[in-house]
């Protein structure tokens, strides 16, 4: 008799059980009295009266759904003006908005490689191991030669681009979502323009924390607006909504409106997205002191997770990283946050590249001293032996 085409899901379940890599959905409470490091709401905006309510408006006026692909009934007026105010904010030529940041990954690196050349020559993709999935699918995904290289290794990237032939793009991450450390961004844009490649980065953990105002990595780096240059954000970050855009010049912006799957072939950001996107931005805009406030919170959980003798990754960002022993210690330390009033991130293999598990804290602007100090008390307090 044969099997059932799903037993096989059964056994790689039990495999993950004795592993201790099950992962489970927990529905988490309108309303909860957990200090919250888990989430990535880094400036408080997500339920910040006037964004909240910008959704609710954009919700009436235009419906709660986009009701199509942007190149169809799925662009408003919002997704227009949110692309204009994202674009001259972070200093860019033009921006589009997808339905998430993940497809705008997906979008920018399978589009940016394109055809082979007169010579027959492709594309390379020269990738940091260090990226986040959506980064690394887009390079599977893309019709490109691949080379993935150590992390935040401008070296390796320029000895990947000068071996080869044709064009090159270099993908890289602007702040590392597991460690939270930062890209060497003007080194690797040399490394780039030694080559004559084009660099894209992944600013979803730098809009908002980095630069002056929020305005991102690139932005510090004097990198926005260069015509090489491209750059992918979340919404679902700093600016408390959801959604992703590329930035970048505006013949890019163009090529991926009529070669961008995850844009000609998704179903628009939905308007309430884009107005609380738009209305984030502009809170943004007149408090700046956010940003600076989110990376004082950070400095703070690190140095007194640090003095306590945990190991941990000084932050470039809002994302603390502390190590844990072994996954099972990590899910269990994470567990015991939880029952002591502090929600922290768990990251363990296979989702951490280097098998080092972790503990990750995303600081937020709108944490007072006192959270800051008992979510650290309670970090320290329930820390597995090493």
């Amino acid at each position: 008799m044969p099997q059932h085409p799903f037993d096989w899901i059964d056994a790689q379940h039990q495999r993950q059980l004795a592993a201790g890599l099950v992962r489970t959905l927990r529905p988490r409470p309108a309303d909860s009295a957990l200090v919250d490091l888990a989430g990535n709401d880094y400036l408080g905006l997500t339920r910040h009266p006037e964004v909240t309510e910008a959704a609710a408006r954009a919700a009436r006026r235009w419906g709660a759904g986009a009701t199509g692909s942007r190149l169809v009934t799925g662009t408003t007026a919002l997704h227009a003006r949110l692309e204009e105010s994202l674009a001259e904010f972070c200093g860019f030529e033009a921006a589009l908005v997808f339905s998430s940041g993940y497809a705008a990954n997906l979008a920018a690196v399978t589009a940016l490689t394109g055809p082979p050349g007169p010579d027959g020559t492709g594309a390379l993709l020269v990738c940091d191991e260090g990226n986040h999935a959506s980064l690394i699918d887009g390079c599977r995904l893309a019709r490109a030669e691949k080379a993935v290289v150590p992390h935040a290794d401008p070296a390796a990237f320029r000895k990947a681009m000068a071996a080869h032939p044709g064009r090159a793009l270099a993908v890289t991450d602007s702040v590392f979502s597991v460690d939270g450390d930062a890209a060497p961004l003007r080194a690797l844009a040399e490394a780039c323009r030694e080559s004559g490649a084009a660099l894209l980065v992944d600013d979803a953990h730098g809009l908002g924390v980095l630069g002056e105002g929020g305005r991102g990595a690139l932005h510090a780096a004097g990198l926005a607006g260069a015509d090489d240059v491209v750059a992918t954000v979340t919404l679902s970050k700093s600016l408390g909504s959801q959604g992703g855009a590329v930035l970048g010049p505006a013949k890019v912006i163009t090529h991926l409106v009529s070669n961008a799957r995850t844009f000609i072939f998704d179903t628009g950001l939905a308007p309430a997205a884009a107005g609380a996107a738009l209305e984030a931005l502009a809170v943004l805009r007149r408090e700046p002191e956010r940003t600076t406030r989110v990376r004082a919170v950070a400095d703070e959980l690190h140095r007194r997770v640090t003095a306590a003798g945990l190991p941990a990754v000084r932050p470039d960002a809002a994302v603390v990283s502390v190590r844990a022993p072994s996954p099972e210690a990590a899910v269990r330390w994470a567990a015991d946050c939880r029952d002591a009033g502090v929600a922290v991130g768990c990251f363990r293999p296979p989702s951490v590249p280097d098998g080092i598990s972790r503990l990750r804290l995303t600081a937020r602007a709108d944490l007072s001293d006192g959270q800051v100090a008992r979510a650290a008390e309670t970090i320290v307090r329930t820390a597995p032996a090493c």
